[in-house]
């Protein structure tokens, strides 16, 4: 159990600074909405970001004794669990990153960065408010 503790919080530490970058990225990327090389990196830090929250999702629930072998599992016990809010909006976040990571596609890019920006930044910003008050535990 200790172990897994750690893990969550090593975790942490990483979504914790890919948060900020993304954080960043979108404070940015307001300046100048139609810069598609802006665009295409804030989809970039997106994904990392996306990434990094589902897993440490899943660290903290196998530190509470779940068991998680996919993302879509993990995010639906969190959301069962109540650690998180909104789970349609949480797997149509996860089903935008994996478009996003296989294939390009301007109107794409266009509407998931449309998204990050107003529906997965706040899920995002919400699980790290949380996992941050965890953290002190």
């Amino acid at each position: 159990m200790e172990q897994q503790d750690i893990r969550w919080k090593q975790r942490f530490q990483n979504f914790d600074k890919a948060f900020l970058r993304l954080n960043e990225a979108i404070r940015i990327i307001r300046n100048d909405p139609d810069n598609f090389v802006l665009q295409a990196g804030l989809v970039q830090i997106y994904e990392f970001t996306f990434e990094l929250s589902w897993k440490t999702l899943k660290d903290y629930l196998e530190a509470e004794g779940f068991t998680c072998p996919s993302p879509r599992a993990t995010l639906r016990q969190a959301f069962q669990s109540g650690y998180i809010r909104d789970g349609d909006i949480w797997l149509q976040a996860l089903n935008d990153r994996n478009l996003t990571t296989h294939t390009y596609d301007e109107a794409t890019a266009l509407l998931v960065t449309n998204n990050i920006q107003t529906k997965y930044f706040p899920l995002l910003k919400e699980l790290h408010a949380w996992l941050e008050i965890q953290s002190y535990d």
